[in-house]
C-alpha cells in the first residue's frame, strides 16, 4: 500500500460507512504517542518551568498564602497599578495596595487601555508548557486575556500534567465552553520570518506557580 492509500484508507476508517460501529471505528485507530510522562509531579513542575522559560515567560513561585503578597511583588517589579480580574476572582489573590478593576462587561477599549489582566487557570500542560483556559468566572472571558498586553497568571502544581492527551481528557469534560490555550507571550514570525511579539495576544506573560 502506496502512501495516498494509506491516507485514504485512514480518513475511511475514521469516517466510518453507514451502519459502521464509529465507536469501534475510533477505538481501532492507533495510537503510538505518549499518553504521559513516566515522571512524577515535582518533575512535572520543573518541565513545565522549563518550557515556559523557553517562550520567555517569567515564573515566580509561592505557597497557597503567599499569593497575594507575590502578587504585590511582581506587579512593583513590572512598575504597574492597576489590573483587570474576572469577576469571580479570589480576593484574597489582590493586595490591598493596588486596585483591581472587575469585568462587569468593560468595553473592548477600557481592556485595551488597562495595565494588564491578572486571572487563575484550568489546567497546565508541562510537555509544551500550555496553560488552558477554560473562560470560568474566575478566568474572565477571551477579551479579557486576548485584548490586554499584560497577563498575569496564577496556576496551581495539582493543575499541570504531563502531556497533551492528558489535557485533552480533562478539557473533555469542560462542555461547551470556550477554551483558549498559551504557550508563552504571544509571537508570530508569518511576517518576513521577523518575531514579534504582541500579534495575536499579551505580549508580556509572568505565571506564579503555587505548590
Amino acid at each position: 500500500m502506496n502512501e495516498r492509500s494509506e491516507m485514504l484508507e485512514g480518513i475511511r476508517r475514521a469516517i466510518g460507512s453507514r451502519g459502521s460501529d464509529r465507536e469501534s471505528d475510533y477505538a481501532s485507530i492507533r495510537r503510538g504517542y505518549h499518553q504521559a510522562l513516566p515522571i512524577d509531579l515535582p518533575e512535572c513542575v520543573h518541565l513545565f518551568v522549563d518550557r515556559l522559560h523557553d517562550y520567555d515567560a517569567t515564573v515566580h513561585f509561592c505557597p497557597v498564602e503567599g499569593i497575594a503578597a507575590t502578587v504585590a511583588a511582581v506587579l512593583s517589579g513590572r512598575r504597574k497599578h492597576s489590573l483587570l480580574v474576572p469577576p469571580q476572582l479570589p480576593p484574597d489573590w489582590m493586595p490591598s495596595n493596588f486596585e483591581f478593576i472587575r469585568d462587569t462587561g468593560l468595553s473592548y477599549g477600557h481592556i485595551d487601555r488597562s495595565e494588564g489582566v491578572l486571572t487563575g487557570c484550568a489546567i497546565a500542560i508541562a510537555a509544551t508548557g500550555t496553560i488552558v483556559l477554560r473562560h470560568s468566572a474566575g478566568e474572565g472571558r477571551r477579551a479579557l486575556t486576548l485584548i490586554p498586553d499584560y497577563h498575569l497568571c496564577v496556576v496551581f502544581e495539582h493543575q499541570i500534567v504531563g502531556t497533551v492527551p492528558e489535557g485533552i481528557r480533562l478539557m473533555s469534560e469542560f462542555g461547551r465552553a470556550p477554551i483558549t490555550t498559551i504557550s508563552g507571550p504571544s509571537a508570530t514570525a508569518d511576517i518576513e520570518m521577523t518575531r514579534i511579539k504582541g500579534v495575536h495576544g499579551p505580549r508580556t506573560l509572568d505565571v506564579i506557580l503555587v505548590a
